[in-house]
């Protein structure tokens, strides 16, 4: 094993294989579960983590990770836009407050041109989700929020509601 090699490999034996070799500033992070072969759930759902905040995204996709979801992060609009290119999740938890020329609406809009899969909206500014819902035919099903902070526990329930009224 390289020394780089364990800074990759989380407790409990789960691998986080970063893209182009690192998981800082504006490359995407795949973090895969390692399921155990009598819990190894039939499908995975894979989620999308578009958080600028590299720690919180981390934290999030290692939580997540531990609930037997494949998780990518992004770590701005750009690399959201791109990777949505060529992976489509089950899930979208979508930070709106992302630096760079593509906010989290911009994110949004883009996704939306190509699908309607269910979009989790993190945010710390208040936001009048019910006015944002009715006006571009959202559905709570399709687009939730979370204000931030939120304890990992809201974002998983959050998560599996969404997954469960969405048909796949």
């Amino acid at each position: 094993m390289k020394d780089g090699d364990a800074a990759n490999i989380m407790p409990g034996g789960v691998n986080m294989n970063v893209v182009n070799g690192s998981s800082s500033g504006d490359k995407h992070v795949f973090v895969d579960s390692l399921h155990n072969e009598q819990e190894k759930p039939e499908t995975s759902n894979r989620i999308l983590v578009v958080e600028d905040d590299i720690s919180l995204a981390h934290l999030e996709a290692h939580f997540l990770t531990a609930h037997n979801f494949n998780v990518v992060i992004a770590s701005n609009g750009e690399v959201a836009v791109t990777t949505l290119n060529s992976f489509m999740p089950d899930l979208v938890v979508l930070d709106l407050e992302l630096p760079g020329s593509l906010n989290g609406w911009d994110v949004l809009q883009a996704l939306r041109t190509n699908a309607a899969i269910p979009v989790l909206l993190t945010t710390s500014m208040p936001l009048d989700m019910r006015k944002y819902l009715r006006s571009h035919g959202e559905t709570r099903s399709t687009l939730c929020h979370l204000a931030k902070p939120y304890q990992m526990q809201a974002l998983l329930k959050c998560i599996k509601r969404m997954l469960t009224t969405t048909p796949q």
